[in-house]
């Protein structure tokens, strides 16, 4: 059965603001030119759910690519069931490898990257590219499977101490809203201009996984690539399938990873700025992971990020507007949760 359902087409004008000028292009958004990108390890059965939904869409894609990050499960037999084209990898190279070699293989002028533990409602690409006018990305609404009126997501917003949230996260879901300009796309179910990506060079592969997703985000507003936030485009996400939310792994990876954000897009003058929150928000999330039993992990992590670390990011002032706005959204949405509170009150002064 192939994966593309539609002839519609959709037209997007897309602008990019760089070095003070305007580039307007002209793209055709269409079934036929979107390929979805899904790295694998394990989770065969959620895989399975994924397949399904990517084939019930009312806008279908082209091709649909699965790299297997070496699983040992069935997990490859389930992608050739269902037609994909599967890459097959010797060892777990980790996520910003395994979609970066899927984006690379793809021929089409639109890439979605999925989440192989999420399940998209049948309009979700219909409504991205509809409304990809003016942008160079696209995100829609992620809600948690397990309980599919709360919200697991949309965007990502980042905080100066190097700490992010996904905007919208435990909150309970409600009738959506329009669309919105946003910074940066979760690599959960996102939808990508592949020129985008290579112009960027795709994903950092130094992250492995975890946080890529919010890298590549920071290179986009460097760049001068901005995205749109689609609220009715819906997707499910069962969130940590692979190892868990508090796993050695998984925390290990976010310390080291924060600190490598921090590395790469904090300039010298912006980190002595920003020197106390980053303390600040670094420690509250080692008391965190001591918590729930990850603090060596987490100590670990940082260990590696500090290894060779130093403030060695190009100044840009896109960059530092995006800290303070999400800052500013974070205080006003995140009210509810004990981190975001104790943040804000230890660093109310360093503002």
């Amino acid at each position: 059965m192939p994966w593309f359902r539609s002839s519609l087409t959709l037209c997007a004008a897309d602008t990019q603001f760089k070095g003070g000028v305007h580039y307007n292009h002209i793209y055709v958004i269409a079934g036929d030119s979107i390929t979805a990108v899904v790295p694998v390890h394990n989770g065969a059965d959620l895989l399975e759910k994924l397949l399904t939904s990517a084939r019930a869409q009312t806008v279908g894609f082209r091709e649909v690519i699965v790299i297997d990050n070496a699983s040992n499960d069935n997990a490859v037999a389930v992608a050739r069931r269902f037609g994909c084209r599967v890459l097959q990898l010797d060892r777990n190279t980790g996520f910003a490898s395994a979609v970066n070699l899927g984006w690379q293989s793809a021929v089409s002028d639109w890439v979605a990257i999925l989440n192989s533990d999420v399940e998209l409602d049948r309009e979700w690409v219909e409504r991205l590219a509809s409304l990809a006018e003016s942008a160079s990305f696209a995100a829609g609404t992620l809600l948690s499977s397990g309980n599919p009126s709360v919200m697991d997501g949309s965007y990502d917003l980042v905080s100066r101490g190097g700490c992010a949230w996904r905007a919208g996260h435990g909150h309970t879901f409600s009738t959506p809203g329009g669309p919105t300009p946003i910074a940066v796309a979760p690599a959960t179910a996102c939808l990508f201009r592949r020129d985008v990506l290579k112009s960027l060079g795709g994903f950092d592969e130094t992250f492995g996984s975890y946080l890529e997703d919010v890298e590549l985000g920071m290179r986009c507003i460097r760049s001068g690539f901005r995205g749109i936030y689609v609220p009715d485009a819906i997707a499910r996400h069962q969130g940590s399938a692979t190892y868990g939310r508090w796993n050695p792994t998984v925390v290990r990876l976010i310390s080291r990873n924060q600190l490598l954000i921090i590395q790469r897009h904090y300039d010298p003058a912006l980190f002595r700025a920003c020197l106390w929150p980053i303390l600040i928000g670094q420690i509250l999330w080692g008391l965190l992971a001591l918590k729930h039993g990850a603090f060596g992990a987490w100590w670990l992590g940082k260990r590696e990020g500090l290894r060779e670390f130093s403030a060695g990011g190009t100044a840009c002032a896109a960059i530092h507007d995006f800290l303070i706005a999400s800052e500013s959204e974070i205080r006003a949405r995140a009210t509810g949760d004990f981190y975001w509170r104790w943040y804000f009150r230890l660093t109310a002064a360093a503002h």
